[in-house]
Formats: structure tokens, C-alpha cells, sequence
């Protein structure tokens, strides 16, 4: 029967030789609650990895090992701070305000534009200003008692963007006079810029509130309004004087017809036409020229 071959016995004098060394555990460190072995000594620096393709950062899905009390990398818009009080409602109040100044902006921005835009289109109704308003006007119902006809009236006019102008002045005389007995006084504005409408009611409606002595009335059928203005200081005697003005606004257009007389001693016209019979005249007169007027 064998025995199994024994191992030479080592010499007693020689010592034990080393054998290999024990290899490491396999299982990781585990982290502490220390960010370091020592708390005195620097923190690890930590090896770049070799470059490569750059990708996306990802979010670590669970605890790391390393530092506990370190902050993980923030990726995103970085997050709204905290309204006071713990709640939304002062946020949307300031949300809120913002939107309407907006607002408020946008609509005084469109109430300028279309006032803008209405304030530069004139309402002319069709009229044209001639450049001599005598030869245009109809002024045939004083010629029956003025029957001398002026052989040079005046006349001027003025064009410019903001307004177009025409005037006529005419001196009526009865037969046999040397010297006018009256005057007739036309005028036409066309108001190319800005709306007359405030201004002429204005003046010719409270037109007795600041002249002492005259009469005011407002006339129907001609234009948006009109006003008749008279005043008689003759009393039935062969002096003073009587007077009569028809206004009248038609959109962005004024118009004024006037006729005047002054009597004296040395007046030859004993007899002027009354007060009823001129306003008639210039009723008459007034539409038909504002007639002729339109292009």
C-alpha cells in the first residue's frame, strides 16, 4: 500500500517564506459620515476623465457615495422664488396690474390714432371759396329797394392748408343817392383743420349775452344751425342805425351775410328797409349762394 509523497521538511534553520499577498475584498467602500477620512485634511481632487463625446448630463437616481452634505447639480430654469406669505395671490396681483397698464397703453394708443385720424378730415361739404365772392353771391333781394348797383365792390380771398377764405363787401344805394344808404358784408370759411361747430354756437347763439342791444334767434333749414342777429336804434326817427347778421355753419363750413345801415340828418334815406324785411332778404339770399357755392 502507497503512501502519498511527503513534502521535503524544511530545514529548521532556514525561516518560513512569505506566500502571496492577500487580495482586497471585493466589496466598495462604503460612505461615512464624514465628507473625508480626515476632517483637517484637503478634500480629494478628483481625476478628469478622459475626453470623449460630450453627452447629455444625466440626474443621479439615487444616493452617491462622497459627500453627504453636498448639493447635486442643478439643470433646468432655476426655480421661482417663494411669494411672500407662502402664497400666489400677491404675484398675481402684480400679473395683473402689469396686464392692464398693457392694456390701458394699447387703448390710449388706438384713442389717439382715431382721434387723430378724425381730427384731419375736414367735413367741407362740397363748398369751394372763390377768389372773388361778389361775382358768385346772390345778393338780388336788396336790389329792389338798393337798385343802383356798386360798380366796384370789394372782394379778397386766402387759401392756405388750414383754411380757404372769401369776402365780399358791397355798398347798395337807392336812386338818386350820391353816397352808399347801406352795406352788405359776406363772408365764407372753410375750416380745413379743426371743427368749428364748438366755437360758432359759441359765438352766435349767446351772441346778445355779450353785446348789449341785440336780438338772437336761431333759423331753421339752412345748414347744421344758423342764428339771426338784429339790432334797431332808429325808434321811428331819421336817425340811428339798423343792423342784421344770418350765420350759419354748414359740417366744417361758416358762412355770414350782414347787412348794415346808419341814418343821419345829412342821410338823404329817410326810410330804411325794417328789421322783418331784411332778415327775409338775407334767408333768401343766403341759401341761394350757399348754393352756388358747392363744387
Amino acid at each position: 500500500m502507497s503512501t502519498p509523497p511527503q513534502q521535503p521538511a524544511q530545514p529548521a534553520d532556514r525561516p518560513p517564506q512569505p506566500g502571496p499577498p492577500a487580495q482586497p475584498p471585493s466589496v466598495p467602500p462604503q460612505p461615512t459620515a464624514y465628507p473625508y477620512p480626515n476632517p483637517q485634511s484637503p478634500p480629494p481632487v478628483p481625476q478628469s476623465p478622459p475626453p470623449g463625446p460630450l453627452q447629455p448630463p444625466t440626474t443621479p437616481s439615487g444616493p452617491q457615495p462622497g459627500n453627504p452634505y453636498a448639493q447635486p447639480p442643478q439643470y433646468g430654469p432655476p426655480p421661482m422664488p417663494p411669494t411672500a406669505g407662502g402664497s400666489g395671490a400677491a404675484g398675481r396681483a402684480v400679473l395683473w396690474a402689469v396686464v392692464g397698464a398693457v392694456v390701458a397703453s394699447a387703448a390710449w394708443a388706438a384713442g389717439v390714432f382715431l382721434i387723430g385720424a378724425t381730427a384731419s378730415a375736414a367735413d367741407l361739404r362740397g363748398y369751394a371759396a372763390p377768389s372773388d365772392l361778389c361775382s358768385r353771391a346772390d345778393y338780388t333781394s336788396f336790389k329792389d329797394e338798393y337798385t343802383a348797383d356798386d360798380a366796384a365792390p370789394t372782394h379778397s380771398s386766402l387759401k392756405d392748408s388750414a383754411l380757404d377764405e372769401s369776402y365780399c363787401s358791397a355798398s347798395l344805394k337807392k336812386p338818386g343817392s350820391s353816397y352808399a344808404d347801406a352795406y352788405l358784408s359776406i363772408q365764407l370759411d372753410l375750416h380745413k383743420k379743426t371743427d368749428p361747430g364748438p366755437e360758432f354756437t359759441a359765438t352766435w347763439k349767446n351772441y346778445e349775452d355779450s353785446h348789449t342791444g341785440y336780438d338772437v334767434g336761431p333759423v331753421e333749414d339752412i345748414g347744421d344751425e344758423a342764428y339771426l342777429v338784429t339790432r334797431d336804434t332808429t325808434s321811428g326817427t331819421s336817425s340811428g342805425s339798423r343792423y342784421a347778421t344770418l350765420a350759419v355753419r354748414d359740417g366744417w363750413v361758416t358762412y355770414t351775410m350782414s347787412y348794415s345801415a346808419y341814418l343821419s340828418s345829412y342821410d338823404p334815406d329817410k326810410d330804411p328797409p325794417k328789421i322783418d324785411e331784411i332778415s327775409d332778404w338775407l334767408k333768401t339770399d343766403t341759401r341761394n349762394t350757399l348754393d352756388r357755392l358747392k363744387d
